[in-house]
């Protein structure tokens, strides 16, 4: 395998994730790594990573920082907007064009049903643009769009940050907690199947069968968010219930205003579209492909969550 796999931003829980299992399968040798801190990734340059600096939010440093790679992994900017997210990844893909990377992974998101190509969901906004700029671009170059499946480990975001180490009896969301839900996958999972999607391209670019589209990595069933709350009361030993409450009592928690603060922006009222999202079916769509990919079935969702209450996670 010649072409080197870049990844950016080499550092996040996903980022981490995917390096883990790439370096077993491919020497550290044959990856570049960027970030904004890379004096973090220091114990992989001495296993011979090469390791650069790069920043969404500084323009100017991704020019020429994607250069000798084949094949980038990009995962998407951490951010809620839509607007300066979307900026952010146009000006790291079009970097990546003008240095000769020939295939971009762009990590997407579960939301917008089985492949569809809109959502009711604020935050998959910019995932959406970003897939569509992918796919209009010209020229000699090709790229995959996996919708990675809504973390286990996210549940806090869709559970008015329910604290498995704090627990409160009742979830407060603008949501019933009935009808579809969301086929939770761990996150360590889908950082495993993305890495070994991007070593089987990286190996065989002609023969590998998702070029030029998006792919749906989804756990293993859907769970309904009422579920979800049973789930976390037997995790944490007590009984755990939903009450549906509107958008304006939502926005309006105490514990919500921090977490939806992006940029000096107070996006909990974009935040809420997501039960909406939910509501609708977009992440209870269920597909086959990460444990065809991982060769198991993947962890279920309660068997994550009593992981994360025994600290194995």
């Amino acid at each position: 395998m010649s072409q080197k796999i870049g990844i950016f931003p080499a550092s996040g829980g996903l980022g981490t994730s995917i390096i883990n299992h790439l370096v077993k399968l491919v020497p550290a040798s044959q990856l570049i790594l960027i970030a904004r801190n890379p004096e973090k990734l220091a114990s992989l340059s001495r296993e011979g990573a090469t390791i650069r600096r790069a920043d969404y939010d500084d323009h100017a440093t991704l020019e020429r920082v994607f250069d000798n790679v084949g094949v980038l992994m990009l995962i998407s900017y951490a951010s809620f907007e839509i607007q300066h997210r979307v900026e952010a990844h146009k000006a790291a893909i079009d970097a990546a064009r003008r240095s000769g990377v020939k295939h971009i992974f762009y990590s997407s998101l579960a939301f917008a049903g089985d492949l569809g190509e809109s959502s009711l969901a604020h935050v998959m906004g910019a995932h959406l643009a970003t897939e569509k700029y992918l796919a209009e671009l010209p020229g000699h170059f090709t790229y995959t769009a996996i919708r990675e499946g809504i973390y286990s480990e996210s549940f806090p975001i869709y559970t008015a940050w329910f604290d498995l180490h704090n627990p409160v009896e009742e979830i407060t969301i603008p949501h019933p907690g009935t009808g579809p839900g969301v086929a939770w996958a761990k996150r360590d999972e889908l950082g495993e199947a993305t890495a070994k999607m991007v070593y089987a391209y990286a190996k065989n670019p002609s023969g590998f069968p998702y070029l030029n589209r998006v792919v749906l990595l989804s756990g293993p069933r859907e769970v309904s968010l009422q579920e979800t709350a049973e789930i976390l009361g037997r995790a944490v030993g007590k009984p755990v219930r939903i009450r549906e409450i509107t958008v304006e009592e939502y926005v309006a928690l105490p514990q919500i205003r921090d977490k939806h603060t992006y940029r000096g922006v107070n996006l909990s009222r974009e935040w809420a579209t997501a039960w909406e999202a939910i509501r609708a079916g977009e992440t209870a769509v269920v597909s086959p492909v990460l444990g065809e990919i991982l060769g198991r079935e993947p962890e279920d969702f309660e068997t994550t969550i009593q992981g994360l209450v025994k600290g194995r996670q």
